[in-house]
C-alpha cells in the first residue's frame, strides 16, 4: 500500500470513527486498516489516533493530517481526471442509497445505461427508506424524499415529486366518492408511519391557499410504500402517495384519483453527500446521469407551475 492509499485509509477511519467500519466501507481487512494507520504514524513520527476499547480519539496531529489529506486526495482526484486518456472514464466503487420504491421501480431498471456509459464504475446500491449515516456507513450519496432535518451534509435539490390522493373503485363503491374536504370525515385512510420519525403521517390538503392537515381514522397502519399502495388496492382506505408510484394503477382503473384540487404541495427530492471539497469523479458522473433520469420519469421541476 503506497502513501496515498494509506492517507485514504486514514481519512476513512476518521470519517467512520471506527477501524472496523472503515475496513468494511473500503472492502479490505481490518488488519490492513490498522497497519496502514500504524505505518503512517511511523513515517510521520507522530501519534494520530488514540485507541481505546470503546472509542477513537483523534489527536491534534491527526486532525491536522486529516484536513490536509482531504485537500491532497481532492487534488489527486482532479489531477488524474485532467488527462485526455482518463477523460470520461471515472472508476471505482460507488456506494449509494435510495428510497425503496424509487430504487426498485426507476433507478435499478435504468442502471444498464449508467454502467454502459461508465464501464469502470461498480455500483453498490442500498435500497431503504431508513436514515443512513453516510460517513459511518461509507456511503457516497443518498437520495431522499421529503423535508430534511438539519445536517452537515451537502444537499443538492433535484426537483419535486407530485402527490396523488387515490382509492380503489371497491372502496369508493362502499363508502362513496368524497367531493369536499368535509366529506373526508366519513372516510378512513391507510395510514403510514415514517421509519425515520416514527410518527404516523396525517392527511394533508390544500385549502384557501394553505396546507392543512387532518387526522383521519385508520384500521391499518403500514411502514413501507409498497404496503401503503397494496392497502389502497385492497380497498382498505384512502391514501396519499407520489403520483409516479401509482400512475399505472390510475391508467388501468385499479385506483381512482380523488379530490385532485386539494392535493398538497409536491415533496422535495434531494441528493445528499458528505464533502463538497472531496467529490469524486464517479460521484459527479452519477449525479450527471441520475438527474435527467429522475426528471424524465418521476420529477416535476422545482420551478414548474402546478
Amino acid at each position: 500500500m503506497d502513501r496515498l492509499e494509506r492517507l485514504n485509509v486514514f481519512v476513512r477511519v476518521v470519517d467512520c470513527m471506527s477501524f472496523t467500519r472503515a475496513a468494511e466501507s473500503l472492502s479490505i481487512p481490518r488488519s490492513t486498516v490498522s497497519t496502514a494507520v500504524k505505518d503512517l504514524e511511523s513515517t510521520l513520527g507522530a501519534r494520530l489516533i488514540n485507541r481505546t476499547t470503546r472509542a477513537l480519539d483523534i489527536t491534534e496531529e491527526g486532525q491536522l493530517l486529516y484536513k490536509q489529506a482531504l485537500l491532497l486526495l481532492e487534488d489527486y482526484e482532479r489531477l488524474t481526471g485532467a488527462f485526455p486518456a482518463e477523460a470520461g472514464r471515472p472508476s471505482g466503487k460507488l456506494r449509494i442509497n435510495v428510497p425503496g420504491r424509487l430504487g426498485r421501480r426507476v433507478l435499478v431498471p435504468a442502471l444498464p445505461d449508467f454502467l454502459d456509459r461508465y464501464p469502470d464504475i461498480d455500483i453498490q446500491m442500498g435500497v431503504t427508506d431508513r436514515a443512513v449515516d453516510l460517513v459511518g456507513e461509507g456511503v457516497d450519496c443518498v437520495i431522499r424524499v421529503g423535508e430534511l432535518a438539519d445536517s452537515n451534509l451537502i444537499a443538492r435539490p433535484l426537483g419535486s415529486l407530485p402527490l396523488c390522493n387515490c382509492a380503489s373503485p371497491a372502496y369508493l363503491a362502499r363508502f362513496g366518492m368524497p367531493k369536499t374536504i368535509a366529506d373526508l370525515s366519513a372516510h378512513r385512510i391507510v395510514a403510514f408511519v415514517s421509519s425515520i420519525s416514527g410518527s404516523v403521517e396525517s392527511w394533508e390538503y390544500q385549502q384557501g391557499g394553505r396546507v392543512e392537515s387532518a387526522l383521519l381514522p385508520a384500521r391499518v397502519t403500514v411502514n413501507t410504500a409498497e404496503a401503503l399502495i397494496a392497502g389502497a388496492l385492497a380497498g382498505l382506505g384512502l391514501t396519499q402517495v407520489p403520483r409516479y408510484d401509482v400512475q399505472h394503477h390510475l391508467e388501468s382503473g385499479r385506483l381512482v384519483s380523488i379530490l385532485p384540487s386539494t392535493v398538497p404541495d409536491p415533496m422535495p427530492i434531494t441528493l445528499l453527500y458528505p464533502h463538497r471539497e472531496h467529490m469524486t469523479r464517479r460521484l459527479e458522473a452519477f449525479i450527471d446521469w441520475v438527474v435527467p433520469v429522475l426528471q424524465s420519469q418521476v420529477l416535476r421541476s422545482s420551478n414548474q407551475e402546478p
